[in-house]
């Protein structure tokens, strides 16, 4: 498996999250929702991914 992709994969699906909440005024309004709900699957994407290097890790 290839950590450091999902070590990168992982810090970028958070700064995204963490940029489109510091920046949700000035996102167009009919891009908010869909935004919003791409970076909710990357970030939950990404648990996932630290949950199951965990289980790798302990295994």
């Amino acid at each position: 498996m290839n950590n450091e992709a999902n070590l990168i994969f992982i810090i970028s699906s958070f700064c995204l999250a963490v940029v489109l909440i510091l920046t949700r005024d000035r996102v167009p309004e009919r891009m908010r929702r869909p935004m919003a709900i791409i970076t909710i699957a990357l970030v939950l994407f990404a648990f996932f991914l630290i949950v199951y290097n965990l289980f790798i890790i302990g295994a």
